[in-house]
């Protein structure tokens, strides 16, 4: 990791559909100057997941990306201030929705939720920071 490169970024984004695909664009456009494009994938759909949730299940005055490095991750969070927690759903085979938290499980090496004083939530997600291979001398 380069010791120049920013501690975090975020942004907040109105409670609007649109703002998924905008929340998602922020994330991609941080990871690709931070040289961690490898992990746009898996965040860019985590990201759309929890902005989708905050939007359709906390659909309140907006939410907030916030993207958070440290030594060995990367830390994913969206904060809203709807009071209820997400639950995570067994979806049966037949209903298009209640997945997003199954995904973002897979996805991540962990994720969860705390309270965001004065209120509402904080659900997160981190991912590893691996480092470049290296070449093998000769």
């Amino acid at each position: 990791m380069n010791p120049s490169m920013p501690a975090s970024d975020q942004r907040f984004f109105a409670s609007a559909p649109a703002s998924v695909g905008l929340a998602r664009d922020f994330a991609d456009k941080s990871l690709l100057a931070w040289g961690l494009d490898a992990l746009a994938e898996d965040v860019r759909l985590c990201v759309s997941e929890l902005a989708t949730n905050a939007v359709v299940h906390a659909n309140y005055d907006g939410f907030l990306v916030r993207l958070v490095i440290d030594d060995s991750y990367l830390h994913l969070e969206v904060h809203d201030r709807h009071p209820r927690w997400p639950e995570v759903r067994r979806p049966t085979h037949d209903v298009t929705t209640g997945r997003g938290l199954h995904l973002v499980a897979a996805l991540s090496v962990g994720w969860g939720v705390e309270p965001r004083h004065p209120s509402g939530k904080i659900v997160w997600s981190r991912f590893p920071i691996t480092a470049a291979p290296q070449e093998m001398p000769c």
